[in-house]
Parts: C-alpha cells; structure tokens; sequence
C-alpha cells in the first residue's frame, strides 16, 4: 500500500526540468513508480509557432510509451490543433481541459485505469499543469517552455510573471533530480 503526504505549497513541482520534455530521462519515471503520464502540449510539446511535432518528440513519445501509457491534457480549445498534434503522436487526448480544475486530469487517469498517486502530470506552468497535479496528488514535472528555447515570446513573458510570484508564495524553482515527497512505498 502507498501513502501519499500531500505538499503545503501547492505549486511545488516534484522535479524541475532546465531544459524541454525530451531532456526527461525516462528512468525517473521508474524511480518514482510513475504508472502513467499526463502532458500538456502547448510549450510543453510544440511552442505556440509549431504545428507539428519535432522528430526528437516523437522519438522520446516512442521510447516512453513502450514503459507508460500517455495522454494529452490541454487547456487549448482547438480540436484542430490538439487533435493533429495528438493523432501525429498516435495518443489519446483532451482539449479545454480548463486546468487548474482537476475533472479531465482525473478523466484521463481513470482511461489509463490507474490511480490519481502512480500517474505524473508534465507541464510547463505552474498555475495550470503543476497546480492541477498537486491538487490530485500526482507526481508533477515541470520543464521549461518550447519558447524560452527560441524567442522572447508573449508566453515567455508570462512564464516569467509566473516564476516571480511563485518566489513569492516561497516556491523553489531550481532544477531538481528528484524531489519525490508524495510517494512512499
């Protein structure tokens, strides 16, 4: 049986990524008995620019999937982009997910038949993606937004207010190996 020790600072993430989602070394999943994946897409997968993913991501989704399943979670309404993204990716997915509300994150992991503590959500926010998580109790990644990489974009700027307020509310956003407080075997 696992106990789960639910954080203080909801917008902790459990690991902090300085580079993209595939820089995530697959092997954390197993370290933190990680069952199941739940990612964003936009800056998360492919930055606001991008219509289409990039040979290195469908070589990471390729690689992890044959350990996990995976499911796109996206705030982003259009079914076009979200759903070509995800059929490019060949995984289930959800649009206007309206995260930090919990409802499709606990949707996909009932898909996955797993439960809420064995599945992490991967985000590049940490008002939607890592909030959303933390407040179910799964393991939370954050990874550094697609844009950061490129340009000085809109999204980039917001990233920035939201790291400044999270220093603020005493959330440490140093990158991190493992930080895995939630899951005690």
């Amino acid at each position: 049986m696992y106990s789960i020790v639910f954080k203080t600072n909801l917008l902790q993430p459990d690991l902090i990524l300085s580079g993209t989602i595939v820089e995530l070394n697959p092997q954390v999943f197993q370290d933190n008995q990680i069952k199941g994946l739940i990612l964003d897409v936009d800056e998360t997968l492919v930055s606001y620019q991008n219509h289409t993913v990039s040979a290195d991501l469908q070589q990471w989704i390729a690689e992890v999937r044959q350990m996990v399943p995976i499911w796109l979670v996206s705030n982003n309404i259009s079914e076009g982009r979200i759903g070509n993204i995800a059929r490019s990716l060949e995984l289930p997915y959800i649009s206007g997910a309206r995260k930090p509300s919990r409802r499709k994150l606990r949707q996909a992991a009932r898909e996955m038949d797993l439960p809420v503590e064995r599945v992490a959500m991967i985000g590049d926010r940490l008002f939607t993606d890592v909030l959303a998580g933390n407040r179910l109790g799964m393991f939370t990644i954050l990874v550094s937004p697609m844009s950061s990489l490129t340009s000085l974009s809109h999204n980039f700027s917001i990233h920035n207010l939201e790291a400044w307020l999270s220093q603020l509310l005493g959330v440490s956003l140093a990158a991190t190996q493992h930080n895995s407080n939630k899951i005690n075997p």
